[in-house]
């Protein structure tokens, strides 16, 4: 039976149908949904962990004990995980271990487009990428005989298109699996310096394993079309390829560390000139041609952002023409790419090229060389207006960012909806760089500029709990004067509302201990804790003016609910018409909610306000009413 998959949801069914008994994760656009839809199914163990560090050590620690384990996160959290990452290569596993990691390409949600690609090569560890949602879900399942054959965790690497893109997967049934025995072995799993030099060994014995039987992989697939040009890709850039070169010839890689070498070596001298295709990095371009390989790549696309079908078209018609990007193969040259994508580790994945027995994703497939006449025709469109992300109507942070720009403070931020907080009319944050940064780069500003006081950092309960812990006890311990912002909107928001250590709910929203903010923050030795309602502008600002001035180390909670998830249902504000005079002040705020009218001064939407009041208290001529 098949079934449309979102691609995240595709990674967690066939995480499923693998037998994984434990899958954790920290929240983090794109990779969230794969962990919470996995939380549905019986017999698997899920939770949020408070970051993506703990979340992979909790998934290793499952895998030792003998269980298949899942552990997602996005790209940026890979950089967490980092640590027992490059270790766990040298530990090995024992039930299989997969980490999902979900990259940005154009930084959708995200705030830098690195490659993860490159942690699989620095790791020695094997990294596969699926172009569908059913691929999606046969390679996890894939990924776990992987992991349990060569004895390594194993990266499955998608993309935002892929994870939040749906296709057609075949759905299965659950393989449910005894934990393997664990055996004591501490040579494998204790890595002091003696045992880990032993480990780096069989690292790269393995490795070379994997270099050599790749090139039998049945994911690694060749379609050939016309001689032409042959194309080198893989991932979702899979399916742009076979839209904007129908006629080309593909080697469609599943493996992308380590690369087929030998299989790619084969394609490339039955085509007349070999392309790279892939988005950011030329990752696989330059292991190519490390192995000798001709081709080329980045000189004809950007490392920067997306590729897409018109980009493609454009760039080859331009270098290559029209005619000889076309090409004279069979145009049905379109192998299936869903069927036996987990297949046999050792089948040879050499492809039909008149392979017909999946739906098809080239509608053109009979179009002639010169397609691709009408690429252009998307760029004759409409100029729309832009529509910049903006904190929600009635959103606790608003009114604390207000404060902190009329008092002129400066601000490092964090990652979460409150770095929306530098945006126009609010302009309130200085710095956002990573999650738990702003608490460590106050201290660091503060430590540099001895004389300065008004520098605060911002941080959510998510994320302070993620990552915001150690800087504040850096803060404490090394007799700091920062000034914390905690914005405690009781969830994290920014990737959809999941549960937290301090929200007392598990990922099943089941009734757990919730952690103490307030104690917390004591237990680290903050002396100065105070907790305001985050809608109470005028005590904020008072709290804030003497907390800049205290000398040490303090801690200000500015706590309201989600506005999304509070469901407070207070009435909407209206605006007097007759006693509006159009100063603005109600603008500055950037609420949704609010527009000025040309000739009729300030109007609000009843529809999207939330009826916080916040606008109410910024106008001196009491223009603004609840409305009866």
């Amino acid at each position: 039976m098949k079934e449309l998959l979102l691609g995240n949801a595709a990674v967690a069914r066939g995480a499923y149908e693998a037998g994984v008994k434990v899958a954790t994760a920290y929240p983090g656009t794109p990779s969230t949904e794969i962990t919470e839809i996995i939380s549905g199914y019986d017999g698997v163990y899920a939770e949020w962990s408070p970051n993506e560090k703990v979340a992979f050590e909790v998934a290793l620690g499952a895998s030792v004990a003998g269980v298949r384990a899942l552990v997602c996160m996005k790209h940026v959290g890979v950089n967490v995980a980092a640590d027992p990452l490059f270790t766990a290569s040298y530990t090995g596993v024992n039930g299989g271990l997969v980490l999902v990691a979900a990259d940005d390409p154009g930084m959708f949600s995200s705030q830098n487009e690195q490659d993860t690609r490159f942690y699989a090569r620095a790791a020695h560890l094997p990294l596969i990428e699926p172009s569908d949602s059913g691929e999606a879900k046969e390679f996890t399942k894939f990924a776990f005989d992987l992991s349990e054959k060569y004895d390594t965790p194993v990266i499955l690497r998608t993309t935002t298109r892929l994870a939040h893109g749906q296709s057609y997967a075949e759905i299965g049934e659950r393989e449910e699996r005894e934990p393997i025995l664990y055996v004591k072995n501490p040579a494998k799993y204790v890595m002091m310096p003696a045992n880990a030099k032993g480990r780096h060994v069989a690292v790269e014995k393995r490795m070379d394993r994997l270099a050599a039987d790749c090139n039998g992989f049945g994911i690694n697939k060749i379609e050939y079309g016309g001689k032409e040009i042959g194309v080198v890709c893989s991932g979702v850039v899979y399916q742009y390829v076979k839209e904007a070169l129908p006629n080309a010839s593909v080697l469609k890689l599943g493996t992308v560390y380590p690369l087929p070498i030998e299989l790619a070596r084969g394609f490339a001298e039955r085509v007349d000139e070999l392309i790279v295709i892939e988005e950011l990095e030329p990752f696989i371009e330059n292991q190519l041609k490390a192995n000798g390989i001709a081709c080329r790549g980045k000189s004809l696309f950007s490392k920067q952002g997306e590729l897409s079908v018109n980009i493609i078209k454009e760039k080859i018609y331009e270098i290559i023409g029209a005619e000889k990007a076309g090409g004279g193969g069979n145009a049905n040259a379109n192998a299936n790419i869903g069927a036996g994508a987990s297949g046999n580790i050792g089948e040879k994945g050499n492809g039909n090229a008149n392979s017909d027995t999946s739906v098809s994703t080239n509608k053109n497939a009979s179009a002639s060389s010169d397609i691709g006449a009408d690429i252009r025709a998307d760029a004759v469109s409409a100029v729309l207006p832009g529509r910049p992300p903006v904190l929600c109507a009635g959103c606790p942070h608003r009114g604390v960012f207000y404060v902190l720009n009329k008092l002129r403070l400066t601000v490092c931020g964090d990652i979460g909806c409150y770095t929306l907080g530098a945006l126009p009319p609010l302009n309130a944050v200085d710095s956002v760089v990573c999650m738990g940064a702003g608490v460590g780069m106050a201290h660091g500003f503060l430590k540099a500029l001895p004389n300065k006081k008004n520098v605060v950092a911002v941080i959510g309960d998510s994320t302070f709990i993620h990552s915001g812990i150690t800087g504040l006890i850096d803060s404490v311990y090394n007799r700091g004067r920062t000034t914390v912002l905690i914005l405690d909107n009781s969830t994290t928001g920014m990737t959809g509302h999941q549960n937290h250590p301090a929200t007392g709910k598990t990922i099943r929203n089941e009734d757990t201990v919730r952690i103490d903010l307030e104690k917390l923050c004591a237990a680290c030795g903050v002396n100065g804790i105070t907790t305001v309602d985050a809608d109470d502008i005028e005590t904020l600002e008072a709290v804030l003016k003497r907390e800049v001035e205290r000398g040490e180390t303090s801690v200000i909670i500015a706590r309201r609910a989600c506005e999304l998830i509070s469901g407070r249902n207070e009435k909407p504000y209206a605006v007097a018409a007759a006693e509006c005079k159009r100063c603005g002040a109600c603008m500055r705020i950037g609420c949704p909610a609010i527009s000025m009218a040309a000739g009729r001064g300030a109007e609000i939407n009843a529809d999207a306000c939330a009826g916080c009041g916040l606008c109410k208290k910024l106008c001196k001529f009491g223009a603004i009413a609840s409305r009866e």
